[in-house]
Protein backbone atom coordinates (compact mmCIF):
# COMPACT_ATOMS: atom_id res chain seq x y z
CA UNK A 1 0.00 0.00 0.00
CA UNK A 2 1.71 2.87 -1.34
CA UNK A 3 1.01 6.34 -0.36
CA UNK A 4 1.90 9.95 -1.30
CA UNK A 5 2.98 12.10 1.34
CA UNK A 6 1.64 15.85 0.88
CA UNK A 7 3.89 18.93 1.07
CA UNK A 8 2.82 19.07 5.15
CA UNK A 9 3.86 15.51 5.41
CA UNK A 10 0.30 14.26 5.54
CA UNK A 11 -0.76 10.90 4.39
CA UNK A 12 -4.31 8.94 4.28
CA UNK A 13 -3.95 6.01 6.39
CA UNK A 14 -5.64 3.08 4.08
CA UNK A 15 -9.36 2.02 5.52
CA UNK A 16 -8.00 -1.63 5.28
CA UNK A 17 -5.25 -0.41 7.90
CA UNK A 18 -7.66 1.96 9.76
CA UNK A 19 -10.21 -1.06 10.91
CA UNK A 20 -6.97 -3.04 11.53
CA UNK A 21 -6.24 -0.76 14.39
CA UNK A 22 -9.79 0.44 15.07
CA UNK A 23 -8.63 4.35 14.39
CA UNK A 24 -11.35 6.64 13.49
CA UNK A 25 -11.65 10.38 12.88
CA UNK A 26 -9.99 12.02 16.01
CA UNK A 27 -7.79 8.25 17.16
CA UNK A 28 -4.08 9.20 18.42
CA UNK A 29 -1.73 7.25 16.60
CA UNK A 30 1.81 6.35 17.78
CA UNK A 31 4.72 6.16 15.63
CA UNK A 32 7.77 3.52 16.76
CA UNK A 33 11.35 2.53 15.19
CA UNK A 34 11.57 -1.04 15.08
CA UNK A 35 14.83 -2.78 15.93
CA UNK A 36 14.85 -3.89 12.32
CA UNK A 37 14.91 -0.52 11.48
CA UNK A 38 11.50 -0.17 10.21
CA UNK A 39 9.01 2.28 11.46
CA UNK A 40 5.77 0.62 13.18
CA UNK A 41 2.23 2.76 13.65
CA UNK A 42 -0.15 1.08 16.24
CA UNK A 43 -2.81 2.81 18.36
CA UNK A 44 -1.65 4.92 20.55
CA UNK A 45 -5.52 4.72 23.34
CA UNK A 46 -5.08 0.78 22.54
CA UNK A 47 -1.62 1.20 24.38
CA UNK A 48 -2.75 3.48 27.09
CA UNK A 49 -0.02 5.22 25.93
CA UNK A 50 -2.25 8.84 25.70
CA UNK A 51 -3.33 8.33 29.66
CA UNK A 52 -6.64 7.73 28.06
CA UNK A 53 -9.01 4.78 28.94
CA UNK A 54 -8.53 2.06 25.74
CA UNK A 55 -11.74 2.01 23.48
CA UNK A 56 -14.42 -0.09 24.11
CA UNK A 57 -14.88 -2.89 21.76
CA UNK A 58 -18.20 -2.17 21.62
CA UNK A 59 -17.22 1.31 20.39
CA UNK A 60 -16.12 0.56 16.52
CA UNK A 61 -20.57 -0.23 16.26
CA UNK A 62 -21.41 3.21 16.82
CA UNK A 63 -23.24 4.92 14.49
CA UNK A 64 -23.56 1.80 11.95
CA UNK A 65 -26.60 1.41 10.08
CA UNK A 66 -27.57 -0.66 7.37
CA UNK A 67 -26.12 -4.33 7.14
CA UNK A 68 -23.81 -5.08 10.31
CA UNK A 69 -22.21 -7.97 11.68
CA UNK A 70 -23.14 -11.19 11.56
CA UNK A 71 -24.45 -12.67 15.05
CA UNK A 72 -21.22 -15.00 15.69
CA UNK A 73 -18.99 -12.03 15.58
CA UNK A 74 -20.99 -10.04 17.63
CA UNK A 75 -21.02 -12.76 20.13
CA UNK A 76 -17.19 -13.17 19.37
CA UNK A 77 -16.81 -9.55 19.92
CA UNK A 78 -18.44 -9.52 23.47
CA UNK A 79 -16.77 -12.57 24.30
CA UNK A 80 -13.48 -10.46 23.90
CA UNK A 81 -12.33 -13.48 21.47
CA UNK A 82 -10.24 -11.79 18.38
Amino acid sequence: MANIVTAKGQVTIPKEVRDLLGLRPGSKVEFRRAADGSVVLSNAVDKALSGQPAISRFERFRGQAGEGPDTDSVMALTRGEP
